[in-house]
């Protein structure tokens, strides 16, 4: 092949590729020099940001960024990044020519001769506003479940705590009594103290209640399970028939789990007053924690993981029905005993995790949900 034909060739492959790119609307694709000013502009870039080639070719790509970002310095660290690393990514707002704001996701790419040289940077940039809008509606929507289930927890834990508050209220009513008609000091004072160790336990029982039940933001951080189940005991100390016995089990040496505990207790409640549900107030419950790596083995996590399992010697699940135990309002209990949301609450929360569960279970002998939850990885930060 002659110089003029590869010529040619070269000629018709650059047609064909400016062509592909002035094809793609979906997505604002362009280039700038190294200094940051637009020299290409194609058709999605106009339709996302509502400038024409020859109004923008020739500005700053700053010109997109909010006023907040550019006073910030932002358009410059992201170019002195690319121009450092051959690649930068970032998501945050942009503005279009009407001023208004999009949500986006764009990425710079250094381009360079064959030599080396840096000549320019590829930007591609999409518009995810509905996207994030989504994601946002769908964590509002995960949040009203989250309290809902906690709710519905509370008042199985209230129904229990009712009895103790009764006898707390009848300790400082009788002993408020006996106080008034007693003449001897000493019996007063006696009678004073058990007012004031009653109303305590009272203010205890209302403090487990309130933390249980307030509205939290949802966020991962630092787990001490060890802390975290004994809060879970005080509260189901009231919602456990006698006949009930729960037994926690903990490896030594068990390491802290990176996960949302508020999210957590909730989980570990749900599995718990399930398990009640199923011994039919008399059996064993037991909680047991171990650490624990994976490698591929579990729904192909990988890593350190904490293993919870919590088992019952219950009449178990039917087979015909555990294939369906994680679905959204599935439920087999009777109308008004349950919604249905508690299990798939459970998953959830395991998938956002990056964990899983599992089930094992035979028919009249008990059942075993066992969570993979990852340990926490604390973050370490590089000071120049």
């Amino acid at each position: 092949m002659s110089s003029s034909d590869r010529s040619d060739l070269h000629t018709m492959q650059a047609s064909r590729y400016e062509q592909l790119v002035q094809a793609v609307v979906d997505y604002a694709i362009y280039m700038l020099d190294p200094e940051g000013y637009v020299v290409s502009w194609n058709a999605g870039a106009q339709r996302i940001k509502g400038w024409r080639a020859d109004e923008v070719i020739g500005q700053h790509f700053s010109v997109f960024f909010t006023d907040e970002d550019r006073a910030e310095g932002r358009p410059t660290f992201l170019l002195q990044r690319a121009l450092n690393t051959g690649v930068a990514q970032d998501e945050g707002w942009r503005v279009r020519k009407d001023g208004t704001r999009f949500w986006a996701l764009a990425a710079l790419d250094v381009i360079r001769t064959p030599a080396g040289e840096i000549i320019g940077l590829a930007k591609i940039t999409r518009d995810i506003t509905d996207r994030r809008e989504a994601a946002q509606q769908l964590d509002a929507m995960r949040a009203q479940l989250f309290q809902a289930q906690k709710l519905e927890a509370l008042g199985q834990l209230t129904g229990g705590m009712a009895h103790d508050f009764n006898n707390v209220l009848t300790i400082i009513i009788g002993s408020a009594k006996l106080a008034l008609n007693s003449k001897d000091p000493q019996r007063s004072q006696r009678l004073l103290e058990h007012i004031l160790d009653a109303g305590e336990r009272g203010t205890q029982m209302t403090q487990q209640l309130l933390s249980f039940a307030r509205h939290k933001a949802l966020k991962q951080g630092r787990v001490q399970l060890s802390t975290l189940i004994e809060s879970i005991r005080m509260l189901l100390a009231h919602a456990l028939p006698q006949g009930v016995e729960l037994q926690v089990q903990l490896e030594e040496g068990l390491q802290d789990l990176g996960v949302d505990g508020g999210q957590l207790q909730m989980v570990l409640l749900n599995l718990i007053l399930n398990a009640r549900d199923a011994v039919e107030n008399e059996g064993v419950i037991r909680l047991q924690g171990s650490n624990c790596l994976l490698d591929g083995e579990v729904d192909d996590l990988h890593g350190a993981f904490v293993r919870l399992d919590v088992s019952d010697d219950g009449r178990g699940i039917e087979p015909s029905v555990l294939p369906r135990i994680f679905e959204p309002f599935f439920t087999t209990k009777a109308f008004g005993q349950g919604t249905g949301l508690g299990l798939s609450q459970v998953y959830g929360f395991t998938r956002q995790s990056n964990g899983a569960v599992c089930v094992a279970s035979v028919p009249g002998e008990g059942t075993c949900m066992t969570l993979y939850l990852p340990v926490f990885t604390p973050v370490i930060t590089l000071l120049d």
